[in-house]
């Protein structure tokens, strides 16, 4: 790695500034190839980041900014430190974020039913509420073709947003999770699942939004908070006794298969094994005890509904209850009863939504005498999808599922020895990865009832009746891939067959967009495709992603490559924490307190906006602060002036000159130190410490250091060169040290005296900045001469006189061996004091003491 390749050096100018700076360096990369990844490098030569691809479905926020910068610090300490660095940009373009939001946008809604129109064009501009209340219907296709349109253009603002703020990906990798090459990778990963047994259809309970129309994996689950009711019902045991139970579902009482109790609960024990009545229906169910029954809550024993909740799901499997489903996948009532269910007292109910129905049949309840006391409201947790609003229901259908461990004890301690091979950056962050691997249920239910996604890649014969011979699905090879089966005919078959009996019918689901997205390391690494680059990447030397998503990106790509290649997709895992707003809440569209970046990188410049974000550690959450990011703006506009104020003194030419004075090997000592403590804390992913401490060292340098030297290296003879040789060092290692954060500004300075970009320039070491010293550094002499300079200052202060004002006499008092070190350094400290006589009196004090006589 050299910094002479390209770029000739620029002069510096006489009034810099950092207004335009993006722009012209932005282009500049891009032009000159910066960040180019060579894949010419063996592996060991090769840094490669498995970078997050962010859903292009609205607007980037100051999250992604935060988390994205603090990759791209640890991608451009990577390339300095010698490492060629793959450092692709994905955009997550499929899924039901896209599908939604070219719904609003559009006004529009998929209906399979409606062939394709080559002439239909969607509107010109975003409709309004009405529209989007009443959407037009288009076909499947259609629907699709919308779908790339749209993300195109969110792609195009994502892009710009990034060169914006300096991230140093190699464009030319750029990939996304709708592209052909990601849909032929992911369904290769499924088809070879299917073949190895991993992959598997079955008819089951699955958790379903009706919103979206689509089932929903258990890692896409939260609780939210919603007002409930407790409604006590009255079930009739043998013998005409009261069984009273309490729930938050009446509705679901035609669905009830069993009363469950606790096993060791005494109240109940004589009903296990016998049948109660259920109110209304008159419905016999039996009695069952379970272990999850908990005798604490309501009246201590359970209707057991299919399905109410995951643990009637439970109860229904263990117990191998019968089965009645009475909602559908639109959210309401079936329109005909279950099995050995009444059909009179359900036609009330058939149809309805489930509020609707609860409603009705707490009337019928109350007429029938058979509703005990008024409902008592509570607030309990509800099941929602991730990105639903309106609480989920479990219906039955046909899913396909990847095994991850759930089921299998076998798998799920291979997948939790993969977690303990992995690095964690910060290390607890591994127990939230075994607490949801621990805590699995059940498989990942891969397979999604929507539209613009990665197809289900199968087909299936249809029998002499036109029915599906599910259980032998028809598969293409691998060379076939991508296809589309609902467009696509399988081998041996023609398209006119299709939906005909002794034909084929294609699976008309899509794969969960976490099934694409976990093999990102797959997708871009050119897995099967292109095997000279994919051992050059692959495994993967980091995962930069947030903590909240550990449970699903995270844990679905260890567990396929696990699956697929027998070992981890990367050695690191770094984990970022949350952007809070200034209250420490965290930001969020719905509380209104989302900071979107654009703006504020136009105004502050963007190596102000990465300053407040590398002062965010992996893990931590961070505030957003603009008065940090005007500290940020600061910091840049100094290393401008200061670096301009040191050219000016040539040190450019002094750069490889020896450094032979006190004060200047002082300075180099600091600044070996802060080297090496810079360099420690990016090989431990702590960016932040980095930052730290070389802005802690920039200060005195340029507050101290240069104002002790300035009159020397103003000068002539070895003093003066031995000054701007410390001034050039210093300002090269600096430039470098300060380059993964702020990028824009070292690259300005860098170009006005250096040639090539620093960003290719080798990362500093302590052997650079020793080199060139006659004699070791002492770097607590430095401290020694700022300290007695800051007295002096303080003593024309107070007398508020001019920092240029002479001093006719300064007396130095404090310990001999104190005073002896100071006077090492006392010509500049008199220059840049404008001491005319400074007299040093051993003793007098027990610390240093600068008096001054005006």
């Amino acid at each position: 790695m050299t910094d002479t390749t390209i770029s000739p050096r620029g002069g510096v100018p006489e009034r810099p500034s950092l207004d335009g700076l993006e722009e012209t360096w932005a282009r500049r990369w891009q032009e000159d190839g910066t960040y180019a990844f060579d894949r010419t490098k063996e592996r060991s030569d090769v840094y490669a980041i498995d970078t997050p691809p962010p859903t292009v479905s609205g607007e980037l926020h100051m999250g992604h900014v935060f988390s994205y910068t603090h990759t791209d610090t640890v991608a451009r300490f990577q390339r300095m430190r010698g490492r060629t660095v793959f450092y692709p940009m994905g955009w997550d373009d499929n899924g039901l974020p896209t599908e939604r939001r070219v719904q609003n946008v559009y006004g529009v809604r998929p209906d399979p039913s409606l062939p394709y129109d080559k002439d239909w064009r969607p509107p010109a501009a975003p409709v309004d509420d009405a529209a989007r209340k009443n959407p037009t219907a288009i076909s499947r296709r259609n629907f699709i073709e919308l779908c790339e349109l749209l993300t195109v253009e969110d792609e195009k603002a994502f892009e710009a947003l990034w060169r914006r703020l300096g991230l140093s990906v190699d464009w030319s990798l750029t990939y996304t999770t709708i592209g052909s090459a990601a849909r032929a990778a992911s369904q290769r990963a499924f088809l070879r699942n299917l073949a190895r047994g991993e992959a598997y259809q079955a008819e089951a309970p699955t958790l379903w939004d009706v919103g979206y129309g689509t089932a929903v994996a258990q890692a896409e689950l939260e609780d939210r908070e919603r007002p409930g009711a407790y409604h006590r019902l009255r079930f009739t045991g043998p013998d005409g006794r009261e069984v009273l139970i309490d729930t938050t579902r009446p509705e679901l009482l035609p669905a009830c298969v069993a009363l469950v109790c606790h096993p060791d609960d005494e109240r109940y024990a004589d009903l296990v094994g016998a049948a109660a009545r259920t109110p209304v229906f008159g419905v016999e169910v039996p009695v069952r005890a379970h272990p999850l029954a908990d005798p604490a809550k309501g009246t201590g024993i359970a209707m057991v509904c299919t399905f109410g909740d995951l643990t009637d799901v439970t109860w229904w499997r263990e117990l191998r209850l019968d089965t009645r489903v009475v909602i559908g996948r639109d959210g309401r009532l079936l329109p005909e009863p279950p099995a050995g269910v009444p059909a009179e007292p359900y036609a009330a109910l058939a149809g309805q939504t489930v509020n609707g129905a609860r409603r009705t049949l707490v009337e019928l309840l109350a007429d029938a005498g058979d509703l005990v006391g008024e409902p008592r409201p509570i607030t309990h947790p509800v099941k929602f999808y991730e990105r639903g609003d309106r609480p989920l229901e479990i219906v039955s259908t046909r899913q396909w599922y990847l095994r991850n461990g759930g089921r299998d004890a076998g798998l799920r301690e291979e997948l939790l020895a993969r977690g303990r091979e992995l690095r964690w950056v910060p290390e607890h962050m591994r127990h939230r990865y075994e607490h949801w691997v621990g805590g699995l249920t059940g498989d990942w239910l891969v397979s999604r009832q929507r539209f613009f996604g990665v197809p289900v890649p199968v087909w299936y014969r249809l029998d002499d009746a036109g029915e599906p011979d599910w259980s032998h699905p028809l598969t293409p090879d691998e060379a076939m891939l991508p296809i589309d089966p609902t467009s696509e005919p399988p081998p041996g078959y023609e398209e006119s067959q299709r939906g005909e009996p002794g034909g084929f019918t294609g699976d008309p689901d899509v794969l969960d967009t976490w099934a694409t997205s976990s093999l990102t390391p797959q997708i871009v690494g050119g897995w099967e495709t292109d095997p000279d680059l994919f051992a050059r990447v692959f495994p993967m030397d980091l995962r930069p992603q947030g903590h909240d998503i550990i449970r699903t990106w995270l844990f679905a790509t260890v567990a396929r490559s696990h699956l697929e290649h027998g070992a981890l997709p990367w050695h690191t895992a770094v984990l970022s924490g949350w952007i809070l707003d200034p209250d420490r809440k965290k930001m969020s569209k719905s509380k209104g307190n989302v900071v979107t970046p654009m703006a504020l990188l136009e105004r502050n410049g963007s190596d102000a906006v990465r300053y407040w974000a590398a002062n965010g550690k992996p893990g931590m959450d961070l505030a957003f602060d603009p008065a940090q990011v005007k500290v940020g703006r600061r910091l840049a506009t100094k290393l401008l002036n200061a670096s301009r104020f040191a050219l000016g003194l040539g040190a450019a030419d002094a750069l490889r000159a020896a450094a032979t004075q006190p004060l200047d090997t002082a300075m180099r000592a600091e600044l070996s130190g802060v080297v090496a403590t810079a360099t420690t804390a990016f090989d431990g992913y702590d960016h932040t410490a980095a930052l730290m401490a070389t802005e802690a060292f920039f200060w005195r340098f340029c507050d101290d250091y240069i104002e002790l030297v300035k009159e020397r290296a103003y000068g002539t003879g070895p003093a003066a060169d031995s000054a701007r040789a410390a001034l050039a060092t210093a300002l090269s290692v600096q430039l470098r040290l300060f380059a993964p954060v702020l990028p824009f500004v070292t690259e300005e300075v860098w170009s006005w005296w250096r040639y090539g970009s620093v960003h290719r320039s080798p990362w500093p070491t302590t052997y650079e900045v020793g080199r060139a010293m006659e004699a070791p550094g002492d770097p607590e002499l430095l401290r020694l001469a700022a300290d007695a300079l800051g007295q002096v200052r303080r003593a024309k202060s107070e007398r508020k006189l001019s920092m240029k004002a002479d001093v006719p006499l300064a007396e130095a008092l404090g310990p001999a061996a104190v005073l002896d070190r100071l006077g090492t350094v006392a010509d500049d400290l008199r220059a840049a004091g404008r001491i005319a006589k400074l007299d040093l009196l051993p003793d007098r004090t027990t610390e240093l003491v600068i008096a001054c006589a005006f």
